[in-house]
């Protein structure tokens, strides 16, 4: 299966080149690419001097569209599978081999990385935490799958679901829980994968501070809500044709 590993980053000069060494040291004929999203630090030479590809994006688009840029290569370029993760060293490359594993084994269209499937010792901050249970209760409740990890940016997705990714539809702010409702309305299956992730050395997220997190519930809770609503009415809709 031609696999491609797609890791957006943001002014990760200091982290890229380990995470990339430690990809191509699973020797496993992995390709790489960097999607650096208008970083102003090394990002795109560290990346480079490891042998990624890299794609450039003039300006800071955001993770979801740095992840749509590399979605879009994947399919442009005829991968099987994709596996994305964060250039900031959270998510460890020896488990890719796994997480390729039960995609084929358990027959699914995406494998989600998890922290807390099983017990990691993973401690986020508790606002954080809070919003990763709340939002892992919304998507169980919706998609009727457990789901523990709703934010988890570590997935191997199969290339059938890369033509839905690369489109409108694509939530290209924050693509977290509402689009693992949306994959499944669209057919898609998902399974979760436990392992370890590191905290953020920074300590930073996209959504950092009381505004950002009062935003990014908003806008998910939004998101899902016109999701359900849509699908709800389409489903009605075909109801009645019937």
């Amino acid at each position: 299966m031609k696999t491609i590993v797609i890791i957006p980053a943001y002014n990760e000069e200091a982290r890229i080149g380990g995470v990339i060494r430690g990809i191509v040291g699973l020797d496993i004929g992995l390709d790489i690419v960097v999607v650096n999203d208008g970083s102003f630090d090394g990002t795109c030479g560290c990346a480079k001097t490891e042998g990624a590809a890299v794609l450039n994006h003039p300006i800071n688009m955001g993770y979801g569209a740095a992840l749509q840029t590399g979605y879009k290569y994947a399919l442009e370029n005829g991968y099987d599978i994709v596996v994305q993760m964060d250039g900031d060293g959270q998510h460890d490359p020896k488990y890719i081999p796994y997480m390729l594993d039960a995609s084929s084994k358990e027959d699914v269209d995406v494998v989600i990385g998890s922290r807390f499937k099983q017990d990691s010792g993973y401690q986020a901050p508790v606002l954080r935490r809070l919003g990763m249970i709340f939002f892992g209760i919304l998507v169980t409740l919706v998609t009727r799958r457990k789901t523990t990890d709703p934010t988890s940016g570590y997935q191997a997705i199969r290339r059938r679901v890369l033509p839905f990714l690369a489109s409108e539809e694509f939530p290209c702010d924050y693509a977290d829980a509402d689009l693992l409702i949306m994959l499944y309305y669209n057919g898609f299956t998902t399974a979760e994968f436990p392992m370890q992730m590191y905290l953020n050395e920074r300590g930073k997220s996209m959504h950092s501070g009381i505004p950002g997190n009062l935003y990014y519930v908003f806008k998910i809770c939004l998101s899902i809500f016109l999701t359900v609503v849509r699908e709800n009415l389409k489903r009605g809709r075909r109801e009645k044709c019937l």
